[in-house]
């Protein structure tokens, strides 16, 4: 599987860097015993010096193990949920960096943990399941790159949402408090962008509360408050984006 290629790879990779590493501080202990008059403060500071890196990547490699075990029990998550759509799901993974700011396993985990209830909610659609939660890990990004709140209070109020619980709404900032009155008055607003609905080429239908509602119902009113694609456009645009871009991949 591409997702898992980069754990696997960069073993063997790494262990080859560090045999060099070693032969390297070996080579110095030579030299600074044929030249210790004039150079041994410079070998011992360069025995230190590769050490340091050594130990560096002995935690790189101790990373990449744990980050490979997170990412092969996040796609067997992905697997069991989305079943046919799996694929689909991880190709957006992989993307994920870029479109959402996080890793393919954060974009796992998340998109699994509200699974269920999304593919209830389309009737067990799971095409239509994956696109869904794409949409909806894009749209909390790009809520937390715009107005500034932590991410996770923002996966936290959709997993709320999911399990019919609003008082979190307040968290995306969109100008709606935590109820659900409050919920079902977004979703009204939302239904009346018919414009901004063509526009991402979704509905919202007034009065419905099923989580795959709620989640376009966000995405219409993101649109329309300029909210979508921020996190695309500053990976793309600025150095600090670019930064957290590759952070995540």
């Amino acid at each position: 599987m591409e997702l898992a290629k980069a754990y696997v790879q960069i073993i063997p990779s790494a262990k080859g860097i560090g045999n060099g590493i070693s032969q390297s501080i070996g080579d110095e202990a030579d030299n600074a015993g044929a030249q210790a008059g004039k150079s041994i403060a410079s070998k011992i500071k360069n025995a230190i010096i590769a050490a340091g890196i050594g130990k560096a990547l002995t935690s790189i490699i101790s990373s990449a193990i744990t980050e490979g075990g997170a990412l092969e029990q996040s796609i067997g998550g992905i697997e069991t949920m989305y079943k046919e759509s799996a694929e689909r799901m991880k190709q957006y993974a992989s993307e994920a960096y870029k479109s959402a700011g996080i890793s393919a396993n954060a974009y796992m985990e998340q998109a699994t943990s509200f699974g269920a209830t999304l593919l209830q909610s389309l009737g067990g659609n799971t095409e239509a399941a994956a696109d869904y939660a794409n949409r909806a890990i894009i749209d909390m990004s790009d809520n937390a790159n715009k107005m500034g709140t932590d991410m996770e209070m923002i996966q936290n109020a959709y997993q709320g949402f999911a399990k019919q619980n609003y008082t979190m709404l307040d968290n995306l900032k969109l100008g709606y408090g935590g109820t659900k009155e409050e919920m079902q008055r977004l979703i009204r607003d939302a239904s009346m962008m018919k414009d901004v609905q063509d526009k991402l080429n979704i509905s919202v239908n007034e009065g419905d509360l099923s989580f795959g509602n709620i989640i376009n119902a966000i995405s219409v009113m993101q649109e329309n408050l300029d909210i979508t694609g921020t996190t695309a456009l500053e990976a793309s645009s600025t150095i600090e984006g670019s930064f957290n871009s590759m952070k995540a991949a």
